[in-house]
């Protein structure tokens, strides 16, 4: 592109956007790139302060700006997501539908090592619903080399770097103990919130049993849930370190693989996630899911819906981010917690 007074612009076609800003009534783009300039675009180009214009004069192996921004997110979206407009070289893709976003962060790393060019995402490994931005992309300066983008699509290789995964489980079966539940001396508040966090992802529960604490009828209740063919059972209360806690030994006993009891996150460092062979998912939750407004379950809930198994390497790299800072005012999941 090559820079001409804007007087002496007239027939010439611009190389990129120009804003206009109306302080209280307009901002954006007043003139769009491809826009052959006119005798009366003249005095509005002056008076936005363009006394200078830049121009096509693009060299070969040069990309304008919009160009490489399409390139760019051809290297994010995956199926399930829409896409922008090109406008003043940004590109933006939605979600299409509720699901788990996910990014493959070494290789988006690798591309943002790059330099005149960038990915910025939400951060993964979290629930988005229809309609929410996931990405934006553009590059730096107004034509960048085409080499760089060669590089970025060799970094980024062959798959999406982002997915959305539709929320797959429909229904649950909870487990609830405690003596003082079953004889009806306390209320059993726990169901009532996770019906609440489990329907946010269109999880209904079709299987409620209340065994107390004696370990044998815990591990029946659990089995009885496992007949009830739920995608996924909850077992509540008794998952602390006393002495008649006895649910996380039921859930050893009824079967299931245990890959971790206990998780670096507070609220939830009690939590027991497990699975059985034919891929049901079975959590101990521990109280505070009761009545903390965000949890380690709720960090885990939106992968789990999704029918993506988790290893302990999950769990551990909750660790940094899983302290929640009990704001008087919770915003979850606009905060730090599970960063």
């Amino acid at each position: 592109m090559k820079q001409i007074k804007t007087e002496n612009a007239v027939g010439h076609v611009l190389c990129h956007d120009l804003t206009q800003i109306i302080p209280g009534q307009f901002k954006g783009p007043r003139f769009r790139k491809g826009h052959i300039v006119t005798e009366a675009d003249i005095p509005v180009l002056l008076s936005m302060g363009k006394e200078h214009l830049y121009v096509w004069e693009l060299e070969p192996g040069m990309l304008h700006e919009n160009d490489a921004a399409v390139r760019l997110a051809a290297l994010c979206r995956g199926p399930g997501m829409s896409q922008s407009e090109v406008r003043e070289g940004k590109i933006e893709l939605r979600a299409e539908h509720d699901g788990l976003f996910r990014v493959d962060s070494a290789r988006l790393n690798a591309v943002n090592s790059i330099d005149q060019l960038m990915i910025a995402t939400r951060r993964g490994n979290t629930a988005v619903r229809a309609g929410d931005k996931l990405c934006g992309t553009r590059v730096i300066p107004l034509v960048i080399r085409e080499e760089k983008l060669a590089a970025a699509e060799a970094a980024a290789g062959e798959k999406p770097l982002l997915e959305l995964l539709p929320f797959r489980l429909k229904t649950a079966a909870v487990v609830t103990t405690g003596a003082e539940v079953k004889n009806g001396l306390v209320e059993d508040r726990f169901t009532p919130v996770l019906v609440e966090k489990l329907g946010a992802f269109g999880i209904r529960i079709i299987h409620h049993s209340l065994p107390g604490d004696a370990p044998e009828a815990i591990r029946a209740a659990i089995l009885d849930a496992r007949a009830a063919e739920a995608d996924l059972i909850l077992c509540t209360g008794g998952m602390s370190v006393d002495p008649d806690d006895n649910t996380p030994g039921a859930i050893r006993a009824s079967g299931a693989r245990v890959v971790s009891y206990g998780a670096p996150v507070l609220p939830g460092a009690m939590l027991l996630l497990g699975y059985y062979g034919d891929g049901t998912p079975i959590l101990g939750l521990p109280g505070c899911v009761m009545y903390a407004k965000a949890t380690v379950f709720d960090l885990l809930l939106p992968r789990i819906a999704a029918g993506v198994e988790l290893g302990r390497e999950d769990l551990i790299r909750l660790g940094e981010g899983g302290l929640c800072l009990g704001c008087p005012d919770c915003r979850y999941p606009i905060c730090p917690f599970g960063g």
